[in-house]
């Protein structure tokens, strides 16, 4: 796990190593344990590492004896598997991150085929002089480029092109409306102006400074549901997933995972525990005191019937007004997802506990079909069916200036892509969200907000074979009876009683909403009159909205709170590290 940047020039000139060292710096936090750097004719990247395999010999850059070079972040899992496949190879180091190498000098682009784990990759072939970026298929790692008029630039978050005065802080409009309408951007714009994503199992090739070819490799099958029967899906579920926990605790340092005492952690805990000789340590958060469920006491009973240890956080209103303007800097890539607040101190707690690794639950939902939207999805219309993020988070509060155009044309044309595709209606709910809910909210989120203290998120739901199986199974098993994941609870309930496996699902829940309305008088004002803000919104409904109650009032208040932030740091390039939510909005709000 690591951060990974780069340069190549149009007009084949050194690139500037004063940038260079900028870029890297931007990215120190992603990878203090060292640090390295290949140069070419009109080309240089380099590796900032956070070291979890191979501890003595797998710095980066990696070297292949035939011309090609290699950064990455993340791992590839199946390493030992490559290593054996590929008898003439020579190997020289024993870091996961050698394999593609090999892989690419054997078949080219197709080196990705083979690769299973989360991974975005820089390789540099000196001999065609081409670069090529690519990245796992769920967007598990991030990665970002910009093509400039004097050359390419890419960097494992956005943030540093910016900090490397490569890209000028300024707004994508349209990925701005998806922001505040969806609380996360789709496809492969961001949010700023000239910096785009590579895609989710995307690969590109740049020479000279340009894109000259793409191609992209799926995370899910392309076909309808199995017919399986209960026992065969049943046993295929149970190999596929004890298969992916086996190969997620491939690690040279310790590691713990997140347990928020719901169906997707307690099966890893209970996998996690059949697999590990020594008790796993377990991470969670509660809110003491709020109207939210605190789930801390049922985590802990699950924890204790598997023997596990245990440490939980307490998030407090004091450490909601106190960090969430740090914790906006950290996610440049927005998503207006409240769990950032919880993922990032949970973050810090791994950290201060001596951790690099843990395991968490994403993708669960997706994969298995745990969102209540699924099943409206499946519903007929006179039944309460509807499509899925057919109203925006706005809609209704007659807060902007001009209504928002065009927020859900990604979300429409993946929808329409896969509409063509021979697969049911509830496998197209699950890969639309799979396409971008995933990996620019749930992905990003745990990527910064990890990263940010140099702990490394590893997701074992979204392995390749767990995904495969998942997907594929009959959608009679995936929503039974009005519950959705029903054949994971039925896994879990088998192997953990405790679990109440059935029990409706709750979702996870951050009281922001009652933290806010309880200074709305004073923030409303301060809120209205930021930059960010006063340029969309009308000033007086919005200090009117921090005044109101109600569950859509409540998440719009935070959305546009979090955007204040954000904006204030990331387009206006003011520090956010100064002060608490009060401090920073009344210092940036003084001009107008």
């Amino acid at each position: 796990m690591c951060g990974i940047v780069g340069l190549m020039t149009r007009d084949g000139s050194a690139p500037d190593s004063f940038i260079l060292e900028g870029l890297i710096n931007a990215v120190r936090h992603r990878g203090p344990d060292g640090e390295g750097q290949y140069l070419a004719r009109n080309f240089a990247m380099a590796q900032t590492r956070l070291a979890i395999i191979d501890l003595e010999t797998g710095d980066q850059p990696l070297y292949e004896s035939s011309g090609a070079t290699l950064v990455a972040n993340g791992e590839v899992y199946n390493y030992l598997e490559i290593r054996k496949d590929l008898v003439d190879a020579d190997f020289n180091t024993a870091s996961d991150c050698e394999a593609p190498l090999h892989l690419y000098r054997s078949y080219g682009l197709d080196f990705v085929e083979y690769l299973r784990g989360m991974y975005a990759i820089a390789l540099y072939d000196s001999i065609e002089e081409q670069l090529i970026l690519t990245r796992d298929p769920f967007g598990i790692k991030p990665l970002y480029y910009s093509e400039t008029e004097s050359g390419f630039c890419f960097a494992s978050e956005p943030q540093a092109l910016l900090v490397a005065g490569l890209v000028d802080r300024s707004v994508n409009t349209i990925a701005r409306s998806e922001l505040l309408q969806l609380q996360y951007t789709t496809g492969s714009s961001t949010v700023f102006k000239n910096i785009n994503r590579v895609l989710p199992g995307e690969t590109i090739v740049v020479r000279d400074g340009r894109i000259v070819a793409r191609r992209r490799k799926k995370a899910l099958p392309n076909n309808k549901p199995e017919n399986w029967h209960f026992d065969k899906a049943m046993e295929t579920l149970s190999e596929a997933l004890n298969d992916s926990i086996e190969i997620h605790q491939r690690s040279d340092v310790p590691y713990g995972m997140f347990l928020s005492g719901g169906i997707d952690s307690s099966v890893l805990l209970a996998l996690m525990s059949e697999l590990n000789e020594q008790p796993v340590k377990t991470f969670t958060a509660g809110f003491e005191g709020t109207s939210v469920i605190d789930e801390r006491e049922h985590a802990k009973l699950i924890a204790e019937y598997l023997g596990a240890e245990t440490v939980d956080i307490e998030i407090t209103r004091k450490d909601f007004w106190n960090r969430l303007p740090e914790i906006a800097g950290v996610v440049d890539d927005p998503t207006a997802d409240y769990a950032i607040i919880p993922t990032y101190l949970l973050g810090e707690a791994v950290s201060k506990n001596g951790l690099k690794v843990v395991l968490s639950g994403e993708g669960g939902d997706e994969l298995f079909a745990g969102y209540g939207r699924y099943r409206s999805v499946v519903r007929p219309w006179w039944k309460g069916g509807r499509s899925m993020h057919s109203r925006g988070m706005l809609d209704g509060l007659d807060l902007f200036r001009h209504p928002p155009v065009g927020w859900r044309d990604g979300i429409s044309a993946v929808e329409e892509r896969l509409n063509a595709e021979p697969l049911s209606q509830l496998q197209i709910a699950q890969a639309t969200d799979c396409n971008d809910w995933l990996p620019n909210d749930l992905l990003t989120k745990v990527d910064r907000c990890l990263m940010a203290h140099g702990v490394e998120g590893r997701t074992p739901f979204l392995d390749s074979r767990v995904a495969s199986v998942a997907f594929s199974l009959p959608d009679q098993l995936k929503i039974k009876d009005g519950i959705g994941k029903w054949l994971l609870r039925r896994w879990l309930n088998d192997r953990l009683p405790v679990s109440r496996a059935y029990e409706p699902k709750r979702g996870f829940s951050v009281p922001v909403a009652e933290w806010i309305f309880q200074r709305g008088n004073e923030l409303g004002p301060l809120v209205a009159r930021q930059e960010g803000i006063y340029e969309i919104f009308d000033p007086k409904k919005v200090e009117g909205l921090y005044k109101k109650r109600g569950k859509r009032q409540g998440f719009a208040a935070w959305l546009l709170l979090f955007y204040a932030l954000w904006h204030n740091h990331h387009i206006l390039g003011n520090s956010s590290s100064g002060g608490n939510v009060f401090e920073v909005l009344d210092y940036s709000g003084r001009n107008l």
